[in-house]
Parts: C-alpha cells; structure tokens; sequence
C-alpha cells in the first residue's frame, strides 16, 4: 500500500477503464459487447502500420484509428438492428471476425518502432499524474454527466429499462443502440491507442481478455446484464476491484492462469447475484 503502487494500479486499469465506461453505457442500454478487444487489436495494428510502415503523421493516424473504431461499434449496432440478432451474437462474432482480421494486416507479426512523441500518450505525465489516467478521468467524467445529468443519460436508462416503452415514449431506440455501440467503439479505439504507445508495438493479440473483463468489472459495479439499471461510479468501483485483484496476484506471484480462474469465478458469482436480485424485485 504505497503512493507508487496506487499510481501503477491506476495506470494499469487506465486503458481497461476507459474501454469499461463505454461496455458499461452499452449494458445500461440493454446491449453487450464482446468484440472491444476485437476492434482495440485492429485499431492498434492498423495504427502501427499507418505509423511505421507508412510513415503518416501522428494526428492522422490517430484521427484514422478513433474514426476505425467508432465504424465497428456502429456496424455491430447496425447489425443488431437490422437483422433483429441478439447482441451478444453479433458482437460474438464479430469478436472473432476482429481477431482474425488483426492477424491477417501483418501476417501475425507486432509492428514496433513507434515515433517518441507518440509515445507520450501512453508513457508520458502531466505533473506527477500518467497521461493514460488522466484520460481514464476524463472519460469518467463525460460517462458521469451523459448518463445523470443529461436527457440522453435518461433515455438509455429507458432504452434499456423497457424497448418497447421507449419506443412508444417517442424515442429513436434505433438511433440511441447505434449511438452507444458507437461509443463503445470509440472508447476502445482510444485505449488501443494507450496500449500501443505504452508497450511501444502493436500486437496482433491486443485486448483478447478485454471482452469478459469488462463485463466482470461492470457486473462487480452493479451494472445489470439486463439492462437499464447501475451507475459509472459503480462501474469505476469495479474498475478498481480488479485492477487491485490483479496486482495483488501478481505481487504474490500467483500463476497467471490461476488469475483467470479467479476472474471466470468473480464474473460467476457477479452474474449469479445480479440474477438473483433481479428476481426477487420481479417477486415484490
């Protein structure tokens, strides 16, 4: 429990974090998404080879990475919406769409080399503070405000709450699902870009544990996997929970494959109790 490792554990979860708000905006509003370490392995190998092997300049290649990302988060709502699929199914497929197409860029080689200054967005600080947390506080921040202080914020809770309501209460359900898997999609192209200027490389298996982490962070801060019910703040918490889950495993030297029992456990459990809290409001 030191000053340092608190700064290292918020600089860990930071990407985590940031990609977390926007799976979190989409569970309240009745969706999920399993492709954001999908799309965060695209995003960052078309970003390292737009850098390197192209040689763009920086604002452009991070404009064309965010602009990527916000594309897949749009398809998957489309998608979603148009074929009346499940959105868990889409997103599960277009997870593995992602993850193929992440490979097939460079033939499943990382691309290395990043220019300095783009590293700076991952490496850097302003002052004392990580640059990747104080873009993890901003997205808090703007999640904070959309979702309790805005019409829009309400309307996801009602779009998630009861589609069919929302619809009758005159609101563009088809509109809003595209619009927060648009976001979620933005959020994780923001993340893959952290990701590659900290490691310096883009790799092909970027955020491949992404997808279920998030789900387990969200459903640890309440956010109900049917929708419409639980708050950023709760999610942020969970955020936390498992960014000191992980460093205590790792300080304790514990196997990293034990550490993803542990977490299949914790998502169980979250799953089990959101379930049952669920049914008992159904009861009263």
């Amino acid at each position: 429990l030191s000053a340092s490792n608190l700064i290292n554990i918020l600089r860990q979860v930071s990407m985590f974090g940031i990609v977390v708000i926007g799976v979190t905006m989409v569970m309240i509003g009745g969706g999920m998404d399993l492709s954001v370490g999908g799309q965060m392995a695209v995003v960052g190998m078309v970003v390292g080879f737009l850098l390197v092997k192209l040689n763009l300049p920086i604002p452009v290649t991070a404009l064309v990475g965010i602009l990527t990302g916000i594309a897949f988060g749009t398809v998957n709502g489309i998608v979603a919406i148009k074929l009346k699929i499940m959105p868990i199914i889409v997103t599960l497929s277009t997870m593995l769409i992602l993850q193929g197409v992440a490979y097939l860029i460079t033939g499943g080689y990382p691309i290395t080399g990043m220019p300095k200054p783009f590293l700076m967005l991952g490496q850097g600080y302003i002052g004392p503070i990580p640059i990747p947390v104080i873009i993890f506080v901003l997205f808090i921040l703007f999640g904070w405000i959309v979702m309790n202080k805005t019409y829009l914020g309400r309307m996801i809770y009602a779009l998630g709450g009861n589609k069919e309501a929302a619809r009758l209460a005159g609101i563009n359900v088809d509109k809003l699902t595209v619009m927060v898997y648009a976001f979620a999609g933005f959020a994780a192209s923001i993340a893959a870009l952290i990701m590659v200027a900290r490691t310096n490389a883009s790799q092909p298996g970027a955020g491949s544990s992404y997808p279920f982490d998030c789900m387990t962070a969200a459903c640890l801060g309440g956010i109900s996997i049917a929708g419409g019910e639980g708050k950023i703040s709760g999610a942020v918490i969970g955020v936390i929970i498992i960014g000191v889950l992980d460093n205590g495993l790792v300080l304790m030297g514990v196997n990293s494959n034990f550490q993803s029992v542990v977490k299949g456990i914790i998502l169980l459990l979250a799953v089990a109790i959101d379930c049952y809290e669920a049914k008992n409001k159904k009861k009263a």
